[in-house]
């Protein structure tokens, strides 16, 4: 009321209504007005609203969009925080729109970094400041370079002292093995290092300022491809080692080398990255030499992608000298190598981007080695979820139920927990270590690892010398575990042309088709379908030394009724 002029109208009996305007006091405050442009942009002046937007503004206001600039403005009376926006002559008009599609993908970007930073905060407060850790497979033909490197490696980074490896230097100098001490560190049995071949996948372990790894180092020779196999599926990363000494690395590359079958089984068992190491770039042959690593990267390229990764974003080649250790921790001098300009080789996988880790999934772990020692002790990588110590779990597909009573990390120190990519030794109460075979899964009995005797599976044909028929029998790897298996039928076949599926079953495939078959097992075991976890649903098939086909398992057949019924039935004693 106090803005009100009361004598504005006057009223006299006996005359009528009559205004009489107030004398001019002070003049009205002037209407709010924009500042003056200096120059005009092309759409005019809007109040933009921009839900959603991923960027974060230190304003106020509900989510103005980063390129709009606040003006302040003198007003009267408090009014709703709005923005009045002058935009930029370069900013570009999409942004200033209010978009459904936008705000979709903007606010499910914002909903996916929340996740991540709370997962973090969580992890952060339960385990302390812990560094990534990633699991590295060292791969390649026989004679490339990979436990020299690994050992180098170990070395390097202070895994294993100076005193340890001059004693395998003059171990292997006896043996008339000279030039072989470095992989000795990470070949430990008399006959790998009496004939200098790896065997079994050694495993070993390194720390850098950054972060933790994990050394397996896989046999390259062809006889023990299983064992490279259940190597490989433990690994995050594989370091495929090429030798460029002049006839060797055609030796590996050809029809019948190892190079070409481990880039596709590592595929296969679902290593996501590949660092192509070019190693032996020192010997006589070579004398580090672009053109001979130009000829390797080129000739390595078209098949690396042929085999599904991607040149540009998954492949990193490097050359290096396992047994000098040049461009291994410290970058190559330009005296030596005055051609290369990248990192070195630890500094490569310091700062390569971290794989994704299922932290909030379900407890699933293969065991890879058991042993008794004060007990069971089982080995294995954390697929997803994680356990601490005292945790009650479920071994499958026997389903014994299992406590933990002891976790050990690589270095041999106890751990309370384990989280998802870790490589660890757990003591187990509760099963006797004769009942347990490499391939069982360790799981949360909330929700068990799905056990099968049959299931549908999307397979490849790489090789085979004749046809596949219904009854072909061939031994299947899936994570750590080896299984014969039966493809009982053949449900469908891809046309190549359209990629579409065939209505009629197919009589036989051959090489190079694709086919969907249903596989049968003697015996229950551990599998996911491969949308759900890819680790546990991609394998591959071998017979004869050779590796058939691969694929990845699409639907589960659950025949768990039909067995429970017979046992159900077995149990029954007629009085």
């Amino acid at each position: 009321m106090s803005r009100l002029n009361a004598g504005a109208f006057e009223f006299v009996p006996g005359k009528s209504f009559s205004y009489t305007p107030p004398p001019p006091t002070e003049p009205l405050p002037p209407p709010v007005e924009r500042p003056e442009q200096t120059e005009a942009p092309k759409p005019p002046p809007t109040i933009s609203l921009n839900i959603g937007s991923s960027k974060p503004t230190p304003s106020h206001s509900p989510a103005p969009s980063e390129s709009a600039k606040p003006t302040a403005a003198p007003t009267p009376a408090p009014a709703p925080p709005v923005a009045t926006a002058k935009p930029k002559a370069d900013a570009p008009v999409v942004s200033k729109t209010f978009s459904l599609e936008k705000a979709k993908t903007d606010t499910s970007a914002i909903a996916a970094e929340v996740q991540n930073v709370a997962d973090q905060t969580v992890l952060e407060d339960l385990y302390g400041d812990v560094k990534e850790h990633l699991n590295i497979v060292f791969i390649g033909h026989v004679d490339a370079g990979k436990s020299t490197m690994g050992g180098n490696i170990l070395f390097l980074t202070g895994m294993v002292d100076k005193r340890t490896m001059e004693k395998y230097e003059r171990e292997a100098k006896d043996a008339g093995r000279e030039s072989w001490y470095l992989s000795w560190a990470l070949d430990s049995t008399p006959q790998e290092r009496l004939k200098g071949k790896t065997v079994e996948v050694g495993r070993a372990y390194f720390e850098t300022a950054m972060r933790r790894y994990t050394i397996l180092d896989a046999p390259g020779h062809k006889t023990f491809v299983p064992s490279m196999i259940s190597g490989a599926a433990q690994a995050d990363i594989a370091i495929l080692v090429i030798s460029a000494r002049k006839g060797e690395f055609e030796t590996g590359f050809e029809r019948g080398g190892q190079t070409r079958e481990h880039i596709m089984l590592v595929k296969t068992a679902g290593v996501s990255k590949i660092i192509i190491v070019i190693n032996k770039m020192d010997d006589s042959t070579v004398k580090w030499d672009k053109a001979r690593y130009d000829e390797i990267k080129d000739k390595l390229t078209p098949f690396v992608k042929a085999a599904g990764f991607n040149p540009k974003t998954d492949v990193t080649f490097i050359p290096v000298s396992a047994y000098t250790g040049v461009n291994l921790k410290d970058p190559v001098t330009k005296d030596i190598c005055p051609w290369w300009t990248g990192s070195s080789f630890l500094h490569l996988l310091d700062h390569m981007p971290m794989v994704d880790r299922k932290i909030n999934a379900p407890l699933m772990m293969p065991v890879s080695e058991k042993y008794k020692e004060m007990g069971t002790v089982i080995v294995g990588k954390v697929e997803s979820g994680l356990m601490r110590k005292g945790d009650t779990l479920v071994l499958m597909p026997n389903k014994d139920t299992v406590e933990v009573s002891a976790i050990y990390n690589e270095m041999e120190d106890e751990v309370n927990s384990a989280l998802c990519g870790d490589n660890v030794r757990i003591r187990i109460r509760g099963v006797d270590d004769e009942d347990i075979s490499p391939g069982f899964v360790l799981t949360s009995p909330a929700k068990p690892i799905h056990a099968v005797r049959q299931f549908e599976a999307q397979l490849a044909i790489l090789e085979h010398k004749s046809i596949i028929c219904a009854g072909y029998s061939a031994v299947m790897h899936v994570h750590t575990l080896s299984e014969e298996v039966v493809l009982t039928q053949l449900l469908h076949y891809f046309d190549k042309a359209t990629g579409r599926k065939s209505k009629k079953p197919p009589q036989f495939a051959k090489k190079g088709q694709k086919i969907v078959a249903l596989i049968e097992t003697t015996a229950p075991i551990c599998v996911e379908r491969f949308v759900d976890y890819p680790q546990l649903g991609r394998f591959t098939l071998r017979d004869e030394g050779r590796t058939i086909a691969i694929g990845k398992i699409t639907k589960l057949v659950e025949s768990g009724t039909i067995d429970e019924v017979a046992e159900g039935v077995a149990a029954v004693a007629v009085a």
